[in-house]
């Protein structure tokens, strides 16, 4: 009789595999590699700034669009590393972390019944929220083997209907990071079917090897048509205070403040300042920690190959996806049950990150290395004496 209740936006939505596998891991006291939670030393200058502005009463809400302190700090720093020009006035709005920033531009932009392309491996939460505001997934695809865009499912995906194409690079749960070259077919694409771009590039610090970070805005005429979504979660091992931001044309600023506003109010007072001394952190600090995560991937991706999965290795952010078909269990489900069974560590299920009932992610699963040294190679540990 309660079901007469809910919401039919409801249908089909459920509790994420991340939350839920975080759950059981707790319960049992194992090493989640699951969730992204980060769970690193916030930085010093972070923490005493949230800690100042608590004592000096700074309670009250902010102006919607965040602090403009903090708007001028984030509008410099993409003029600096990403060669964006932003007006932190009426460009730029402090959002309740990068996924307050994707809900407020998605509703702010896209209306029921139109679609937006998704490229799985996908993060959940993009999906979830399309879902939740009655917009329609189409699914396109990477390549994990290559670590490239599959181009000609991103072609086959749009419709008439098809008004965006949601992106994350460094990307969630691959690690792909999109070339210059790749920015350039998406635009070209973009501008040929009038799309906007969803560019979410909260990983953008964290790129391996040869490859660089390119913000998809700063790609040619691309400004004008992409919302750039950010955040300080991951950068400043912060991701419980809920600190993101939106970047994009006046126009659409304005009516994603809106939003944020709506169901947000605005960003915790007391956290955007302790982000907005965070910018004054040395350029060594964003390179000490891009160079650990390096060696962390590689100190997994090894664990993992020792113990019989195929680890595809990121190009960038801090997720590896990994192949347990030599392992032999059933499917990603009974895989991340197994593990955490035997070994007490969480990992999520990969069907959680491709097109609800495809089949498709159902012989991976997906570990998170934002861990403290110690807990990370005690799991490695684990990880590599599972053996086939």
């Amino acid at each position: 009789m309660a079901e007469r209740f809910v919401a039919s936006r409801m249908q089909g939505l459920v509790q994420s595999d991340i939350r839920r596998l975080t759950i059981e891991c707790d319960k049992i006291g194992g090493i989640n590699l699951g969730q992204g939670i980060c769970d690193l030393p916030t930085h010093p200058l972070v923490a005493q700034g949230a800690i100042d502005a608590i004592k000096e009463g700074k309670a009250t809400y902010t102006h919607a669009m965040g602090l403009i302190e903090l708007r001028r700090k984030i509008a410099e720093k993409l003029q600096r590393l990403n060669n964006l020009k932003y007006s932190p006035e009426t460009e730029v709005c402090v959002t309740v972390g990068s996924s307050g920033a994707f809900a407020s531009a998605m509703f702010a932009t896209l209306d029921p019944g139109s679609e937006a392309i998704l490229i799985e491996p996908y993060y959940g939460y993009h999906l979830n929220n399309l879902l939740l505001a009655g917009i329609v997934p189409r699914f396109a695809r990477i390549d994990l083997a290559t670590m490239k865009l599959d181009r000609a499912s991103i072609e086959s995906a749009i419709t008439p209907k098809t008004k965006s194409l949601i992106l994350c690079t460094p990307s969630n749960p691959a690690g792909l990071v999109l070339s210059e070259a790749d920015i350039k077919w998406l635009g070209a694409l973009a501008e040929k079917h009038d799309l906007l771009i969803f560019s979410d590039e909260i990983y953008e610090y964290i790129v391996y090897d040869q490859h660089r970070h390119v913000s998809i805005a700063s790609v040619g005429n691309l400004r004008e048509r992409t919302l750039t979504i950010g955040g300080l979660s991951k950068t400043f091992s912060i991701t419980g205070w809920r600190i993101g931001y939106l970047a994009a044309p006046e126009n659409i600023i304005k009516r994603a403040a809106v939003v944020s506003d709506l169901l947000y109010i605005c960003a915790p007072h007391p956290l955007q300042r302790g982000v907005l001394k965070g910018f004054d952190a040395p350029a060594s600090y964003y390179e000490d920690m891009r160079k650990q995560y390096e060696r962390d991937r590689d100190l997994i991706c090894g664990s993992l190959e020792q113990g019989g999965f195929k680890a595809y290795r990121p190009q960038g952010s801090y997720y590896v996806m990994a192949d347990f078909s030599k392992l032999g269990w059933a499917d990603d489900q009974a895989a991340s049950r197994e593990l955490l069974a035997r070994t007490k560590i969480a990992a999520i299920p990969g069907g959680a990150f491709y097109e609800p009932g495809s089949g498709r992610g159902k012989h991976l699963l997906r570990f998170c290395y934002a861990k403290p040294a110690d807990a990370l190679v005690e799991a490695c540990k684990r990880l590599a004496a599972l053996k086939p």
